[in-house]
């Protein structure tokens, strides 16, 4: 199990919670515990510990660092912003502190539950270690015991050999989730509203009573922990399932600053797999990437107002997971720069109808019109980053006459779009006479400019151009000889007509369609 280091920790808990203001080490220096300063007794050796000023003033901790730094202490934490910068630095250990009204309690619950998460192992959820305390906690009090979070999911049981249980117990972990009844919610609410263990009676004549005890850390309620009681529990039952659920606390905790940290770590892996700056092999295994995938993006229309655009972005991010995780499980989306992108796996039947369906789904929930464009299906994860250039290309052209759209259906205006860039950054692409025929427009306002994109448009045939510019044919051919003669341009050379056909259509940006 690799150890929680200097950044680890940082990812986790850092921001307004926790301030690096110091790190002479560097960011991967190991982080193995968090420990609480007495001042009545020597500070022991404890390498890579943090040690909590607890005590000691924040401008008053120079001597602090200096004795840590000889106990080979990776780091102090002080309270207040105006610590030692200068002492830590030179004695190579790293300063952090918490808000002045931090209670140093909090702080090292909320330290020692990070630390502990060991956020290289991503996947574990410490519901391992779960288990073995519903096991500890059943065997101390003498009854099956069950650990539920506060949708009342079962998260560990206990498998003490010899233990009675009841129907409704078998039922709750056959479905890992307690039966919904209007008694269970009656006792629940009895349950949160207290800070001891409460006895409750059975729900049905064949039932058993329970001791059931809240799980809180900091105010907030984490879950809960039910003993089944036949009436032989342990005298000290109560103050055994206390405990317990202490420790379940600081187990929940653990479990998620770990899967937070995951997801943390997982949306900077597919950035830079996005950005194709990361070992694509090695993120599609991390990211659970297999086999063909497309990329779709999903934004905010930019037309509608938008009171808190960062938030409702967040919240755009939380449906598109959510309606993802729903068809593929462990899925990988990121929020960048206002753009929520996805993974999609699969060889994209149905990726269009599923797109369509979190944009009516994120439209009704955010009551803001929401677009979405899908790149092309790459053969692995290798081909990601291109598939995301294509979803944001085709993410320019879409409006609400097509909210949703695949770079295939719409191809030709995305390449259009594309040669517009490459041509509006090549000098030699970007010159010709399409300047001079706008210039002599601007000068004379004339429309010879939209009369030969029409003409092109329509194939070179004079009716097709008069059809689309609403004018009789006779005028398109005078304002055709005109231009001819006003700003050079040779109209019987088909190179000439290509190019100046494609440096109107996407330089200048005309087309054949009205106005």
């Amino acid at each position: 199990m690799a150890t929680c280091t200097l950044g680890d920790l940082l990812d986790v808990v850092g921001g307004p919670a926790l301030r690096l203001h110091t790190a002479p080490a560097g960011p991967g220096v190991p982080v193995t515990e968090a420990v609480l300063y007495d001042a009545h007794a020597p500070l022991p050796r404890l390498p890579g510990a943090l040690l909590l000023a607890v005590g000691v003033p924040a401008a008053e901790a120079g001597p602090l660092v200096r004795a840590a730094a000889e106990a080979g202490l990776t780091g102090v934490v002080v309270r207040g912003v105006d610590g030692p910068v200068g002492e830590a630095e030179a004695h190579g250990v790293a300063l952090l502190s918490v808000a002045e009204d931090a209670a140093w309690h909090q702080v090292h619950l909320l330290l020692a539950s990070a630390i502990g998460a060991r956020p290289a192992v991503a996947s574990d959820t410490g519901l391992g270690d779960l288990f073995a305390l519903a096991d500890a906690i059943a065997a101390g009090v003498g009854g099956a015991t069950a650990i539920e979070d506060p949708r009342q999911r079962i998260l560990a049981y206990s498998t003490v050999p010899g233990q009675p249980v009841d129907e409704d117990r078998r039922q709750g972990i056959l479905g890992l989730q307690v039966p919904a009844s209007a008694e269970n919610t009656e006792q629940y609410r009895r349950l949160f509203a207290a800070d001891r263990p409460v006895r409750l009676p059975a729900l049905s004549g064949s039932g058993l009573p329970r001791l059931a005890m809240p799980v809180r850390a900091g105010g907030e309620t984490l879950g809960s922990v039910w003993v089944v009681d036949d009436g032989s529990l342990a005298p000290d039952a109560e103050d055994t399932l206390a405990q317990g659920a202490s420790t379940a606390a600081l187990l929940l905790l653990r479990a998620r600053a770990a899967r937070e940290l995951a997801r943390h770590r997982g949306t900077d892996l597919l950035r830079r797999l996005l950005d194709g700056t990361a070992d694509a092999a090695t993120a599609a295994q991390r990211l659970g990437v297999d086999g063909p995938a497309r990329v779709a993006a999903f934004v905010l229309d930019s037309a509608a107002s938008v009171p808190d655009a960062e938030r409702t972005a967040l919240r755009l991010l939380d449906v598109v997971r959510l309606q993802c995780e729903a068809r593929y499980g462990r899925h990988a989306c990121v929020l960048l720069d206002g753009v929520v992108y996805a993974v999609i796996p699969g060889p994209g039947e149905r990726h269009k109808r599923l797109a369509e369906d979190i944009v009516g789904r994120a439209g009704q929930a955010l009551r803001v019109p929401v677009r979405a464009a899908l790149g092309e299906v790459a053969a692995d994860a290798g081909g990601l980053a291109d598939s995301r250039a294509d979803a944001d290309l085709v993410l320019r052209i879409l409006d609400a006459t097509r909210p949703v759209a695949t770079v295939d259906e719409v191809r030709p205006r995305v390449t259009l779009l594309r040669l517009a860039e490459v041509m509006g950054e090549r000098r030699e692409l970007a010159a010709g006479a399409w300047r001079r025929v706008l210039a002599y427009d601007a000068e004379h306002g004339t429309e010879y400019a939209r009369t030969l994109v029409c003409w092109f448009d329509a194939g070179c045939d004079m009716a097709g151009a008069a059809k689309l510019l609403a004018v009789h044919p006779n005028t398109c051919r005078y304002r055709l000889r005109q231009l001819q003669q006003h700003a050079g341009v040779d109209l019987d050379d088909p190179d000439e007509r290509l190019v100046l056909w494609l440096q109107l259509r996407t330089l200048a940006g005309l087309s054949g369609a009205t106005p």
